[in-house]
């Protein structure tokens, strides 16, 4: 069974976050967004994960079901169709939609939650 990832964690460290952000969103977004400290709140209800990313500038909700594709909206982003699946002890994101290679993976390592972003060759490592 995968390791939960439930709780709320605050962000200690970001590399890449920049290249990410220029793969993903336009220069006005990108320098408010490298600039905000975020908090990622994970639960669980039943089979359905949601993901709260908190920050000063705007929060994000993320609701799914493992192995269930949805289709996503965000403002200022593109809509994609998403699936969300579990490698081992990772929680994949696979993304298709306007900007290719697109996704994310959390797992937990060292009693820290890790995040990886990646669009488009471009890829952010957060702790």
């Amino acid at each position: 069974m995968p390791a939960s990832l439930c709780g709320t964690w605050d962000i200690i460290s970001n590399v890449n976050l920049e290249g990410y952000m220029i793969a993903l969103i336009g220069p006005f977004l990108r320098k408010i967004a490298v600039r905000v400290k975020m908090r990622k709140v994970i639960e669980q209800q039943g089979d359905q994960y949601i993901i709260k990313t908190i920050s000063s500038f705007r929060n994000y909700n993320l609701t799914f079901r493992v192995g269930q594709e949805f289709e996503e909206f965000t403002w200022g982003l593109d809509g994609r169709h998403t699936v969300v699946t579990w490698e081992g002890n990772k929680l994949v994101c696979e993304q298709t939609g306007e900007k290719k290679n697109r996704g994310w993976t959390h797992w937990i390592e060292d009693n820290k939650l890790h995040l990886e972003l990646y669009c488009e060759g471009e890829v952010c490592r957060q702790v």
